[in-house]
């Protein structure tokens, strides 16, 4: 099989036609090439090219290649991604691309995807404080990357937007442009993540210039890395913004090849890169010890200066009532802060004042008074009239209930995954059914015992999970069937999806259901958001979701759809169903479920 061939080009901002024209001369000379990838600003950097860039993105000229970019910044960038982030089509596990239109792909935020054979992986914009909804990254997209570099095998290609720092330290830079040593236009993050993912290719823009670094080692690694910046499209000094690269994926190379290294190879350039604000020195932490630059997020003063308490408040301790640096943090344990954020105010709103989000936040932005129980009662009662699942709503769906007890229901779920997707609700407008009272448990175990005889019957194992949302809506347990052969794989596969989220789930085994809901409800906090699934052999895989973090509210129905080749099913939005055949979907499961309801 012959190496894939591989375009990449520096900042775009926005001139498709000179940026595709040199494609065509280039793929005319030596191609054909697979795929194009696009690092520094992607979108234009002027009015005048907007027209120009919209011409493409809306099919009035070609894309003739596939592109992906993570430039994700620049004029009419918040208008394009939004779009693109809303489309029904792009929801779910996406690493690969988000679809802007044809042949072109966002890579959002951080992410490890296959292309061609070659393992990717990339940072989507650049280091900001900023908080921009696009073209910068999180702390989260950083932890996400950090997570992967822990999994075996070697990365082939790293796309960065902006420059690691210290790149330069121990090179050769004879000959090299004007403004290569100039520290604007570089990132120590960067240079962290390139130290740990230790790739075969890093490749960068932002800087203005080309530059090709001499082939570096890596730590406890036996390949090199080469790091290559690239100039902007159409650049007046008319400087390199193409490159063409064919390498052999490294699973195919052999150990021997791996270790080859050419005679200009020099040191890692990172071992010196200095402290700064948001980067730490880059040396392996014990996996025990707590990661010092999870905290560069916490401080809100954004000094980091290092003066003792009083710099800020601890996210962490506000945020789950737990610091685990303890009396050596630095930033203030705020008792009345952390009450605040108990009783659901924004801590956003607590630390800074103010909350970017605005009315999107689902959190509180004033502080709770005494009276804060008696307000939050009146608030479920309003809540209930809008609910989809309480009995007493206008806005519930009659026709999709299947079975009433005494504490729970039934439901079809909207927009199924299966024929058989069903929710088990609470009557009560609750916003979990992890921490029901003895009686309620009895009922809800009866209902689960009652569908996994059922499933039995027709040859399948049944799948239990639940997001509780701290301030959640109304609390639903989804329940899907697995085909036997598959069921084996649910644990790996949740586990496999947990790894690229940057997480690993908690792990809980029983040979009863109630048993292992006990320990659930010992392991889990009250006041906290979780997620967790219930497997066929009786483990529970549970994992504690933090107020800043991203967790896909789909996420156990992803990974389900991912498991039954139903990928295009991860988002209900797009199973939606007739009434109709909502009715006759109903009528049929109320009838092969008659004999094994508890309710009858």
């Amino acid at each position: 099989m012959a190496p894939p061939r591989i375009l990449v080009c520096g900042d775009v901002n926005g001139r498709f036609n000179q940026l595709y024209k040199r494609v065509s001369t280039v793929n005319k000379s030596a191609g054909p090439f697979d795929v194009l990838l696009c690092v520094g600003q992607f979108f234009p950097d002027s009015p005048e090219n907007n027209e120009e860039f919209l011409d493409y993105i809306q099919g009035r000229s070609q894309i003739s290649i596939p592109t992906y970019f993570i430039g994700d910044y620049g004029i009419g960038a918040p208008k394009v991604l939004s779009v693109v982030s809303n489309d029904p089509k792009n929801q779910g596990f996406k690493m690969d691309g988000l679809r802007v239109c044809d042949n072109l792909f966002w890579l959002k935020g951080s992410g490890k995807f296959t292309l061609h054979g070659l393992s990717v992986v990339y940072l989507s914009g650049r280091h900001s404080s900023s908080g921009q909804l696009f073209g910068t990254y999180s702390p989260d997209d950083v932890d996400a990357l950090r997570a992967w570099a822990e999994e075996p095998g070697v990365v082939d290609l790293f796309l960065s937007n902006e420059w690691p720092a210290g790149v330069l330290n121990g090179a050769v830079i004879k000959e090299a442009p004007p403004g290569v040593t100039d520290s604007s236009g570089t990132d120590p993050v960067i240079s962290k993540l390139a130290a740990e993912i230790k790739p075969r290719y890093h490749f960068a823009g932002t800087k203005g210039v080309f530059y090709s670094r001499e082939p570096y080692s890596n730590h406890e690694a036996k390949h090199v890395t080469r790091f290559v910046g690239l100039a902007p499209v159409g650049n007046k000094d008319k400087q390199k913004f193409i490159h063409a690269i064919s390498p052999t994926p490294a699973s195919m190379l052999s150990a021997d090849e791996m270790s080859n290294r050419p005679p200009n190879t020099t040191l890692t350039p990172y071992t010196t890169v200095q402290t700064t604000p948001h980067a730490k020195d880059v040396a392996k932490r014990p996996s025990n010890s707590v990661d010092e630059d999870q905290y560069w997020r916490y401080d809100v003063s954004q000094k980091r200066q290092r003066k003792g308490a009083g710099d800020g408040l601890c996210f962490k301790f506000i945020s789950s009532g737990n610091c685990p640096r303890g009396e050596k943090c630095n930033y203030q344990h705020d008792m009345d802060a952390r009450e605040q954020c108990r009783k659901g105010v924004c801590i956003d709103f607590i630390i800074k004042g103010k909350c970017e989000k605005g009315p999107d936040c689902s959190y509180k932005h004033s502080l709770a008074d005494k009276d804060d129980k008696i307000v939050q009662k009146s608030q479920r009662t309003e809540r209930s009239k809008e609910c989809w699942f309480c009995l007493s709503s206008p806005n519930i769906e009659q026709h999709l209930i299947i079975s009433i007890g005494e504490s729970y229901y039934f439901a079809l779920a909207k927009g199924p995954l299966v024929d058989d997707h069903i929710l088990i609700i609470p009557i009560e407008h609750l916003p979990n059914t992890v921490y029901e009272d003895p009686n309620s448990e009895i009922e809800l175990e009866k209902f689960q015992n009652a569908l996994k005889m059922y499933f039995k019957e027709q040859g399948k194992q049944v799948v239990f999970f639940e997001w509780v949302f701290k301030h959640g809506t109304h609390a639903n347990l989804q329940a899907i069937p697995i085909p036997l052969s598959k069921a084996a794989l649910l644990p790996k596969l949740f586990n496999m999806a947990a790894g690229k989220l940057g997480f690993n789930f908690v792990s809980l085994k029983s040979d009863k259901s109630s048993e292992g809901r006990k320990s659930l409800r010992a392991q889990v906090d009250r006041k906290s958001s979780f997620f967790y699934v219930e497997l066929p052999d009786g483990t529970i895989l549970s994992h504690p979701v933090e107020d800043n973090e991203k967790f896909p509210a789909q996420f156990g129905r992803e990974v389900i759809a991912g498991l039954l080749d139903k990928a295009t099913k991860a988002d209900w939005r797009n199973c939606k169903l007739s009434k109709d055949e909502e009715i006759i979907m109903v009528d049929d499961f109320k009838r092969k479920f008659q004999m094994f309801d508890p309710t009858l």
